[in-house]
């Protein structure tokens, strides 16, 4: 029998969800009954979903549909009340990241995945690249740099209402650079730093700017000092005129996301390599079969959640000044000159940008 799937947060990034669950309903493998959001939307041409109930209560769709399996695509502060909605309806969870914002709503997400026998599963989509399970194999042991510069225009802040917001009805939201738009990026960094010995982190320095009128950073630069020495440091932004896509270094090994392209040492040239396992499939497939793991599993996340911690508590993005900024060259926001160079020396240098001199940068 088909495994029961419903959908809830069906705008936005839910989209892709909804994609995913028509081919899967198409190849005959799910069943979905029901999609929620607070607010009717429309059919898309490549997932009409016909006939499948919507619902504008969870708690309806809970008790009216019966799902085997809830996908959760809602901001990152409803996730943990929807969660334990999810579990008290006897279900299984695909939770969208982050999955918390603390190590505290992790425990309790934790107990509660234990308690009630059920299976979570974190929607880490990068962790089933083959590419990072080749780079987790063949990279050394050593520090790891990440870097990647993307843009953003101003309307990127209008998506949504918590769009740019570090709070909603006080609590956090997070919508900052580093814990969204790269967030697979750092997820894949601890994976690989985790890969060959255990990395558990002593130390988190960060180091949050704004280009723009928002609450929440869009260029960010973090690093993790693990108890061994090994360093994880990280430089990202979404206010730079050069596209970097993602890189994630160790020794002479890169992998570059999101593309899964993958440069091992003694190679030249990136590689592009096929395959990523789809996480809702690996669920129901453990479901079926528990010796089969799951990708993503929640306690594989509990280092993404220190540096949420980290972010919600931290002091607010500092103002990168007007003097240091200049126009995109398509309109739509400002633009830090040279950012791509700075992000990339700082991955490789493992020194954030007080160190180094950058004029706008201060010590957080």
């Amino acid at each position: 029998m088909s495994t029961r799937v419903a959908l809830i947060g069906v705008g936005g990034h839910g989209l892709w969800h909804r994609r995913r669950l028509q081919q899967l309903w198409d190849a005959g493998r799910i069943n979905v009954v029901g999609l929620c959001d607070r607010r009717p939307v429309e059919p898309h041409p490549d997932a009409p979903l016909d006939g499948v109930p919507f619902f504008t209560d969870h708690g309806d769709m809970l008790a009216t549909t019966w799902p085997d399996v809830v996908v959760v695509c809602t901001p990152p502060h409803t996730h943990l009340a929807l969660a334990l909605d999810v579990f008290a309806a006897g279900a299984d969870l695909l939770l969208e990241k982050p999955p918390v914002m603390s190590a505290a709503e992790h425990e309790r997400l934790s107990a509660a995945v234990t308690a009630g026998n059920r299976v979570l599963q974190v929607g880490f989509q990068a962790l089933g690249s083959a590419a990072l399970a080749d780079l987790c194999v063949a990279a050394p042991i050593g520090d790891v740099g990440v870097s990647g510069a993307w843009w953003r225009p101003d309307t990127y802040y209008q998506r949504a209402p918590w769009a740019g917001r570090r709070f909603v009805d006080g609590r956090p939201v997070l919508d900052g650079a580093l814990v969204n738009p790269f967030a697979h990026a750092l997820m894949q960094a601890l994976v690989v730093a985790d890969a060959g010995r255990d990395f558990r982190t002593a130390r988190i320095e960060l180091e949050r700017y704004r280009t723009r009128d928002i609450e929440t950073d869009d260029t960010t630069f973090l690093r993790l000092t693990g108890v061994d020495g090994r360093r994880i440091t990280i430089g990202v932004t979404l206010a730079s005129r050069v596209f970097i896509a993602g890189e994630i270094q160790v020794g002479d090994a890169v992998l570059e996301y999101p593309t899964d392209r993958l440069r091992l040492p003694g190679e030249s040239e990136f590689t592009h390599v096929p395959g990523r396992a789809g996480l809702l499939e690996n669920l129901i497939e453990h479901r079926d079969d528990p010796k089969v793991p799951l990708l993503a599993p929640l306690d594989r996340t509990a280092g993404f959640t220190e540096v949420v911690e980290a972010v919600v508590h931290g002091p607010e993005p500092v103002r990168i000044p007007a003097t240091h900024l200049e126009p995109h060259p398509d309109g739509g926001g400002l633009v830090v000159p040279g950012i791509d160079e700075l992000i990339r020396d700082v991955a490789r240098s493992g020194r954030l940008p007080s160190e180094l001199g950058v004029p706008w940068a201060v010590p957080q």
